[in-house]
Parts: structure tokens; sequence; C-alpha cells
């Protein structure tokens, strides 16, 4: 198993934000994190990529201890991530925004700027962007920039990828070319694990769910499993007992 999370807990004064949580990710897996807002799922985002420290619990990696270590010691470990919240450099061009994170993953950063470039080049191509990749980070739609966020994450080389919200904002279109990015991804042998409220798109693409709410696993599974389980509908449905 790639990843191992064990007994995660984490709360901000009398808020419990994880409770205790156990899961893990197979190599090679499209793990879906589903759950209603406020039941957990960016905080163990936040702690997997050394964001925010648990109060207690291991994170591992590869058998590598997370806990403890600073985001770009977990980044060059294999953690690479997207956020909600979109921060490009706006008025760098596609390719030197992925440039930047080309070479902090690059072990020889005496590599000539023109391999740097020509792989940048090839990762907008592989999300779907090679037609802007001259083009500024602010002049995107927000799908585009979406895919801009994939494409700088894997830039750092990772074994693990964490998507936050990949689908948020996508037309119909958008989605599908998302999907299929995805199916290509894990093709290639990348774990992902994938926060997503769209349901419907993300049972299309992941190999299992884990459901969270209010800081506690309730369900872990197949998608079709995982979305009919009762504790998720009420979850959901806000009729928890």
């Amino acid at each position: 198993m790639l990843l191992e999370i064990a007994g995660v807990r984490k709360a901000y004064g009398g808020l419990v934000a994880l409770g205790g949580v156990a899961l893990g990710a197979e190599r090679g897996e499209i793990l879906g994190l589903i759950g209603p807002n406020g039941s957990g799922k960016s905080t163990l985002f936040n702690i997997i990529s050394g964001q925010v420290s648990p109060d207690g619990g291991s994170v591992r990696l590869d058998g590598h201890e997370l806990v403890g270590l600073p985001p770009h010691a977990i980044c060059r470990l294999g953690v690479g991530r997207t956020f909600q919240l979109l921060s490009p450099f706006p008025y760098l061009s596609l390719t030197e925004n992925v440039a930047v994170g080309l070479r902090f993953g690059d072990p020889d950063a005496r590599r000539a700027a023109r391999a740097v470039t020509a792989e940048a080049e090839c990762l907008l191509h592989f999300v779907g962007l090679g037609a802007k990749m001259l083009s500024p980070a602010f002049a995107l739609s927000l799908g585009e920039l979406k895919r801009l966020e994939v494409a700088m994450a894997l830039s750092t080389r990772p074994h693990l990828l964490l998507l936050d919200e990949i689908l948020a904002g996508a037309s119909p279109a958008g989605i599908e070319q998302v999907l299929g990015l995805l199916r290509r991804l894990r093709d290639q042998g990348l774990t992902m694990l994938v926060i997503e409220h769209r349901l419907k798109a993300l049972a299309r693409v992941a190999d299992r769910m884990v459901a969270l709410d209010q800081g506690a696993v309730v369900a872990d599974g197949s998608p079709g499993d995982v979305v009919r389980a009762p504790a998720v509908v009420a979850a959901y449905m806000g009729e928890r007992k």
C-alpha cells in the first residue's frame, strides 16, 4: 500500500475536524474522498501535504512518515496536490508556471532551460492546454485553470496526487476531459486521492471511495456501495442520528 493513514486526529478548539481517521490507498488506485462540507476532507488533505499538523496519528507514504515534515519535504518525497483556491502565477505563461515545479522537482537543477521548457510543454499538451502554453495564466477559464493546476502538480513528479474538487465549475465537456486525464494518469501508475462533490462523475473513474462525516470514516468500498450506504445518504440529506 502506498499511502497509509492511521488514527489521524485534529481539533480546532472544541471542534473535532478529524476524530481518528484511518484509510489507505494502493499503488495506481484512484480513491475518491467524499462527504458533506465540514466533514474533514480538506483538513485531511492539508495534513497529508504538511500544511496542517495533526494532533495525533500517522501518515506514511511508501513507508516514510510524513507527520512532522514541512510541505516542501513532503513534496520531494512524492506528494503533489491541487487546491480549491487556484493560485498560479497570473502574469507568467503557462509554460513558465509549470517550469517552476519542474525546477523544484529536478534532481539536477543545472539542466538546460530548453529541456525544462520542453518538458513543461509536454505536460501542458498532456492536460489539453498545449495550444495556450504561451498565454498568461490570468487569461484562462476556470476549467483551464484547474487543468493548469494539475500540470503544475505533476511537474514535481509525484507518486501520490491529491486533487481537490478538480471538477468544480467544469462544463459537461470539461468533465469528460478531466475524467479522461485521470484515467490516463492511472494507466501510468499514479495514485490519486480525489475530493469531489460530483459523485456520479467521480464514481465513473474511482476504483474505490471513502466517505467522511463529522471527522469520521462512515463508508469505504466500491463507488456504488459507498454512495448508496445509509450513513452516506444520511450525511448528505442531513438525517444523522
